[in-house]
């Protein structure tokens, strides 16, 4: 009995102590990708290469030059801590002084350690500290920086993406940032409500463009996110400028445009701030008409009030929500931007509007240097 317990305990404290050391390695994996592990490791590397590099100068300095001690150097203020960092330019500076000696004083005509290849090697390291110091006072390390850039894009595009919609309705969204960035300061938020009967969308165009506003944006389109259905319709512009208040930035705040549409009658709702009319074509008639509702700037003043626009699409009708930036430039008033954008629009009527969101910033606003966003919903005839 004791033999058996004590082979059946044996897999057990084995099993154990593997997880220990998976737990062990999955720790120290986060904590080196979130900055917080040892850089041993790239360290003891780069200690190898810098000797490695000595010995190809001291034996063929033509095509091994001493200047080639930057790239462990630069390499270094790519993976390292500034303390490791310094040890690695201690490092170097020895190899720097032993080449020196082994070589000799330069002179015209020999190869040497110069003085420029001191100061070349001189000026990368010291580069390299300022950005080990950024990445350490951050907390990032060089290698997680894009990936998270790239996480934030993400999540940005995936809280604009806008719900399925029954059948008979279509929607889109193209939105493009300045300058050819990837980060906008114009969102969407969606969501349907109501039993799935009602669609709220919400248009905001932050203050800022690009990057300078990509934070902000970002920001924003979670707390709209959370607050859109949680709240009735004519209480999510005053809950979101109570919110954009609280925060105190200096650059604090956004248009904003709210529609609120049943999709079994297609009756509507559109509430803004200080945000551009929506536009509605009427199929009976071939016009377009704008839906200019009333309601100041968020994050402007506190006790704001939105006053609401209603319309209803019929079979065939299309409505367009869309930020300044597509109507709106130095050289071109929003007036004149808007006729622009419908006599476009047009070119859709008889052929359907699917697609014709990116295309029509393409041909209104293909070089404008602000955030463009275009939201297009037509009920199908």
């Amino acid at each position: 009995m004791a033999r058996r317990a004590g082979a059946e305990t044996y897999p057990a404290r084995l099993r154990k102590s593997a997880h220990r050391v998976r737990s062990t390695l999955r720790r120290s994996g986060v904590d080196y990708f979130r900055g917080d592990g040892s850089d041993w490791i790239a360290l003891a590397a780069l200690l190898m290469v810098i000797p490695a590099i000595t010995c190809g100068t001291l034996l063929n300095p033509v095509w091994c030059s001493p200047a080639a001690l930057v790239l462990p150097i630069v390499a270094g203020g790519l993976l390292l801590r500034p303390a490791s960092l310094l040890g690695l330019y201690a490092a170097a500076a020895t190899a720097l002084i032993v080449e020196s000696i082994w070589l000799g004083p330069f002179k015209d005509g020999t190869v040497g350690v110069t003085p420029g290849t001191v100061l070349t090697v001189a000026a990368c390291g010291f580069f390299g500290l300022v950005l080990a110091q950024f990445r350490a006072r951050v907390g990032v390390p060089w290698r997680r920086g894009g990936t998270m850039l790239f996480d934030l894009r993400e999540r940005i595009r995936v809280q604009s993406a806008l719900p399925r919609l029954p059948q008979g309705w279509h929607r889109e969204m193209s939105l493009r940032p300045a300058g050819g960035q990837s980060f906008s300061g114009d969102f969407v938020v969606a969501a349907r409500t109501n039993g799935g009967r009602t669609l709220e969308a919400v248009l905001t165009d932050v203050s800022g463009k690009g990057m300078d506003a990509g934070s902000r944006a970002l920001l924003l389109s979670g707390a709209f996110g959370g607050l859109l259905g949680s709240l009735p319709p004519h209480g999510f512009l005053p809950a979101a400028n109570g919110y954009l208040l609280r925060q105190d930035w200096d650059e604090g705040f956004a248009t904003s445009i709210h529609l609120v549409l049943d999709l079994e009658s297609g009756d509507y709702e559109i509430l803004s701030a200080g945000h551009p009319p929506a536009l509605q074509l009427h199929a009976g008639s071939g016009r377009w008409e704008e839906k200019a509702a009333g309601g100041p700037l968020l994050g402007v003043y506190d006790g704001a009030q939105f006053d609401a626009v209603k319309g209803s699409l019929a079979p065939g009708d299309v409505l367009m929500l869309f930020t300044d930036g597509l109507v709106e430039t130095s050289d071109r008033d929003m007036a004149e931007g808007i006729d622009r954008l419908t006599g476009e629009a047009d070119r859709y009527v008889s052929t359907g509007f699917e697609g014709a969101a990116w295309h029509l910033i393409e041909a209104c606003a293909k070089d404008v240097n602000d955030d463009r966003a275009l939201l297009l919903l037509s009920r199908k005839s």
